[in-house]
């Protein structure tokens, strides 16, 4: 069964939660970043993304950047920009997005529940943004970013959320410069902490990473690492976990730099073996399963995977297995989506337009739509021990970095 703690959160002064709250550092560039924190010596940015306080010919790789992250930390604990609780809490995490909203909690999930497969994974990692978390983690000694985690709704924990959030006022209770309202309550009574961690251990027998492999990974790379220098507080990593009819997916889109050679019309040739293929004088936003968009030399065209050219087991059945093998290994050949540099990978939220940006600049050859994976989908792949190709999933809204910090 899934075993949570409660812990002692770093956070913010309410009068500044709004100031420091901060979007996950890898949606961001650096460059997004930089303006992002102009004017605002509080963001979270200048922890998750230190580089912006560096000089930009700097690798954000370089080892001075993750110390300057941890001398940024300390000194938001210092000057009381951030405190840390005085007892372990659980703390309710609420966002509303375009009138829908979604609840979660917020704790340290067990690493040994991770390594065990009890928090069970429906991706593989990319390295080196494995290493960039670890790096984070280690010298920062902390865990600034949440891992989004998913579980089948138990109806007394969610009875107990409801009843909370009814009864008591929210910590903080603000709405983003991008519409988004974000609410937290802090759980600090010995009895609902009780309840809720007893609830886990007798009725969850397990829950899922929807978004945040890289960070969980790292966390539990960091546990091993430290060895004998890791305290309690690294047996846990900082998650929040949101019951599966509340969550949402958008899908996560795909851009490639080069043709492998073909010229567009070959490839639009190549590609009717294995779909219907048209023009679309509209950008096209797939509505159904096994449908694609793509968009190259400013024109947009509509896939229909032909039946019988995918096969209908957990992952051959998913949209993002169908594109990597029917069009990126059998025409443009990559391999591996997690270390060719010839892809890349755009987040639902930012829109068609995106991908028209990034084709249209001439950093990019083509660009791929997508229909969403479903939370089912992500459940069956996961309990079936089975990956699904990197960057298959995209969740909205994001959860802001800096409200809840995990120090270990």
């Amino acid at each position: 069964m899934a075993t949570i703690f409660p812990f002692r959160a770093a956070r913010p002064q309410a009068t500044l939660a709004t100031e420091v709250a901060a979007p996950p550092y890898d949606v961001l560039s650096s460059d997004e970043a930089r303006t992002a924190v102009a004017g605002n010596p509080h963001s979270f940015l200048h922890v998750t993304k230190s580089e912006v306080d560096m000089p930009v010919e700097l690798s954000i790789y370089d080892s001075s950047v993750y110390e300057k992250a941890k001398s940024n930390l300390e000194a938001m604990l210092t000057s009381g920009v951030l405190f840390q609780d005085a007892t372990p809490c659980y703390y309710i995490y609420e966002l509303v997005m375009d009138g829908r909203s979604q609840t979660g909690l917020v704790c340290c999930s067990s690493v040994d529940d991770y390594e065990n497969d009890i928090i069970k994974k429906h991706e593989f990692t990319r390295p080196e943004k494995e290493q960039d978390r670890i790096n984070h983690i280690k010298i920062t000694r902390a865990q600034t970013g949440n891992v989004f985690l998913a579980y089948r709704n138990v109806a007394s924990l969610d009875q107990l959320i409801r009843d909370w959030k009814k009864n008591n006022l929210p910590a903080y209770d603000f709405k983003a410069a991008d519409g988004i309202s974000h609410r937290i309550w802090v759980i600090a009574a010995e009895d609902a902490v009780n309840s809720i961690t007893t609830i886990f251990e007798k009725e969850v027998p397990c829950t899922y990473i929807a978004d945040g492999h890289h960070r969980a990974a790292s966390a539990a790379k960091v546990r091993a690492a430290l060895g004998e220098a890791a305290g309690p507080e690294a047996d846990g990593f900082l998650t929040t976990l949101f019951p599966a009819d509340e969550l949402k997916i958008m899908p996560y889109n795909r851009v490639v730099k080069d043709l492998n050679g073909m010229e567009p019309n070959e490839l639009i040739s190549a590609l009717q073996e294995d779909f219907m293929v048209s023009s679309s004088e509209v950008p096209v936003d797939p509505a159904n399963l096994h449908e694609f968009g793509m968009y190259m030399e400013g024109e947009w065209y509509h896939l229909t995977s032909i039946e019988g050219t995918y096969t209908d087991d957990p992952i051959g059945v998913l949209d993002v297995s169908i594109f990597s093998r029917n069009i990126l290994e059998k025409f443009l050949d990559i391999q591996d989506q997690r270390t060719d540099k010839r892809i890349d990978f755009v987040g639902g939220i930012r829109g068609l337009k995106e991908l028209e940006k990034r084709v249209d600049s001439g950093e990019m050859k083509v660009a791929f739509s997508f229909y969403p994976v479903s939370i089912g989908q992500l459940f069956d792949i996961a309990d079936s021990g089975n990956v699904m190709p990197p960057k298959s999933t995209w969740f909205e809204p994001k959860l802001r970095d800096g409200l809840l910090t995990h120090l270990i």
